[in-house]
């Protein structure tokens, strides 16, 4: 596994930003900075998109690895140490170099810098704060940048690396202990979780005390991020996403991304899964993830254990609404906010522009429609002025025929079901309905 040292930039471009394509815990939003006289760039906390990726997505980040070269031996991942791969590696003086010559032709407004293990955490994390020391130093850049922190890497490096960073994230990869331990023997929990307390720790005592580091410096502005890796070990959804919330309550962490299980390796110990990478189950948890972020709902409000999975032809929240229809209708022109953001197809904007604007008069469904209201959800668990947009039956098989659509209903015939179900990802294995436009749109909207 050696590394080849003659290759031009161009080259090592090519193999390292492809190597970096499956770790999707990056996101160039989180923090505002401003142009600086004498310094190069700035950072919009909305996100940028200037780039395009290989598959054709605009991007704002150059996303590349440092090195793919690796110590570890990961079941699940291309660049393990066991793979016969072109193995190769930037310098910091590379990095510097890519970046700001995408950056002046407007190609990229930041950096996502991530690695493999290249002879030890130390060592590979030196090379990491060497590489933004000098960006932010010596090259004045002001732009955004989101860099991997190394498990197992000394905490001063960690440190150090936090004030050049605007964002840092440390992969949990896997839910449980035991997923780990089968398919990632090398890593523990407790070495991953180590670097994300410490960054949580640094970024809280910025925020309380008065100037406890140089003054001038702030440390991961736009906060950590981590990425789970789903359908890769046999953790059911309701376990995904009690372990987000953990991380979301105990780490302060921004967002927790998930990874659709893709087999790039042939080993005996990963799952053959028969319809591919579980993509609507990671855009399921994605969506769940909104409502837990912004929405104001608990893990074992969307499932439980004895229903562990979400319904593939129902986003969550009119999974929960259809489950609890005791709490519907509700009255738009009284209601509290927190029950108003909870209908669907009424989002966290769309519901604080209903409590403004209900001050001045009493809305009907009109005004709804006009403040954002996606009514052919809301319709079913709404009133307006004691009065529901038409008279339909608060039933939930008749409520779940008409939101899941005549196209789904072609999957699974709702007119033969007796009673409303939780359906799972396993046990009606024979669905395999794709995202919509709307379940997309919804995703990356957060209104739900």
């Amino acid at each position: 596994m050696l590394i080849q040292e003659q290759m031009g930039i161009q080259e090592k471009l090519a193999i390292l930003s492809d190597a970096a394509k499956y770790d999707v815990s990056c996101t160039s939003s989180g923090v505002d900075r401003k142009g600086k006289k004498g310094m190069l760039g700035n950072a919009v906390s909305a996100g940028l998109c200037h780039s395009f990726a290989a598959d054709g997505r605009c991007i704002s980040l150059l996303k590349i690895l440092f090195t793919n070269q690796c110590i570890y031996d990961c079941r699940y991942c291309i660049n393990r140490r066991s793979n016969d791969v072109v193995r190769t590696a930037f310098t910091p003086d590379e990095v510097c170099t890519l970046t700001m010559e995408f950056y002046r032709r407007n190609y990229i407004e930041g950096l996502f810098l991530s690695s493999g293990i290249l002879h030890s955490p130390d060592y590979t994390m030196e090379l990491i704060w060497q590489t933004l020391y000098k960006l932010r130093r010596e090259f004045r850049f002001n732009g955004y940048i989101h860099v991997k922190a190394i498990p197992g890497a000394d905490p001063v490096l960690i440190e150090q690396v936090g004030f050049l960073a605007d964002r840092m994230s440390v992969n949990l990869e896997l839910p449980t202990a035991q997923g780990l331990k089968a398919l990632a023997p090398a890593k523990s929990r407790s070495r991953i979780l180590a670097p994300m307390r410490q960054i949580q720790r640094g970024i809280q005592v910025r925020r309380t005390e008065v100037v406890p580091y140089e003054r001038g410096k702030r440390f991961v502005p736009a906060g950590q991020s981590t990425q789970m890796i789903v359908g890769a070990t046999p953790e059911n959804d309701y376990q995904m996403i009690k372990v987000a919330e953990a991380l979301y309550q105990n780490y302060d962490l921004k967002r927790v991304f998930y990874s659709a299980f893709v087999r790039v390796n042939d080993d005996s110990c990963l799952p053959v899964l028969p319809g591919g990478p579980p993509l609507l189950r990671e855009h399921r948890l994605y969506q769940a993830d909104w409502l837990m972020r912004f929405y104001g709902f608990g893990a074992e409000e969307l499932l439980t254990e004895s229903k562990p999975h979400f319904n593939v032809l129902l986003d969550p929240k009119c999974d929960w609404a259809l489950r609890h229809l005791e709490l519907f209708p509700v009255e738009i022109n009284r209601a509290e906010y927190h029950r108003i953001v909870r209908v669907p197809g009424i989002g966290v904007k769309s519901a604080k522009r209903i409590m403004e604007a209900r001050r001045g008069t009493a809305l009907d469904f009109g005004d709804l429609k006009k403040l954002g209201v996606v009514l052919k959800r809301a319709m079913y668990f709404i009133t307006c002025k004691g009065r529901m947009m038409y008279p339909v039956k608060v039933d939930q098989d008749f409520i779940t025929s008409q939101l899941v659509g005549v196209e789904r209903q072609k999957v699974w015939d709702i007119g033969t079901s007796d009673s409303y179900r939780q359906l799972s990802m396993f046990d009606d294995g024979w669905l395999s309905p794709a995202p919509t436009g709307e379940d997309f749109f919804g995703a990356v909207s957060g209104q739900m």
